[in-house]
């Protein structure tokens, strides 16, 4: 069994999330760890099940209620940090400066995706209303007048998380990495010397 993941531990990520209100670090195998925990109370849960003794009761029972405890004590510890997560997200598309330091791979990606959508109907109500122009709701319309101008290119050089000048979220890429990107962003990067056009 992991030495991270113990009732005690996910107890006291789950006190500390409560308490702080920035987003708390941990493991990156966290999810990994918490199937592998999860699976084995349960495997322990199936083997006691079979023992047919009044203490094998008492120890179902109590292996049950631990399992259901964790269990909602990972519900609220994802739910913490999600509501933390949205949060930021909200702030990266007001502010443009993203920050995901302390999220888990899987959480990056949600944190992404959020602030892309954010910027996306940030950029398509408010900014075409102060415009006065009538707000552009169909992610497929944009999408289609991009897929139009996209241009694919080799990274020759490693190139952090950034803000295109449509709003999306784009990166980080590494060395070597094929990406089709809109044209604008990727002569960006071709002038700039760190990638090439393929």
């Amino acid at each position: 069994m992991s030495n991270i993941i113990t009732y005690e531990g996910v107890y006291d990520l789950l006190r500390k999330e409560k308490i702080y209100p920035e987003l708390q670090k941990i493991p990156d195998t966290f999810l990994t760890e918490v199937i592998s925990y999860l699976s084995e109370k349960t495997a322990i849960l199936e083997s006691q099940k079979q023992q047919n003794s009044i203490f094998a009761e008492k120890e179902v029972e109590k292996t049950a209620k631990q399992l259901e405890n964790i269990k909602k004590m990972l519900k609220e510890l994802y739910e913490r940090r999600e509501n933390k997560i949205v949060k930021l997200a909200l702030i990266a598309s007001k502010t443009g400066s993203l920050n995901d330091s302390y999220m888990l791979k899987e959480e990056q990606e949600m944190y992404n995706a959020i602030t892309s959508n954010l910027l996306f109907y940030r950029e398509n109500i408010l900014t075409k209303v102060l415009d006065r122009k009538q707000p552009v709701l169909s992610n497929k319309q944009v999408e289609t007048k991009e897929e139009e101008n996209l241009k694919t290119v080799r990274f020759t050089n490693p190139v952090p998380q950034f803000i295109g000048n449509d709003q999306k979220v784009y990166g980080p890429f590494e060395e070597e990495c094929v990406a089709n990107l809109p044209s604008k962003i990727a002569e960006l990067l071709i002038t700039n010397k760190r990638a090439e056009e393929i």
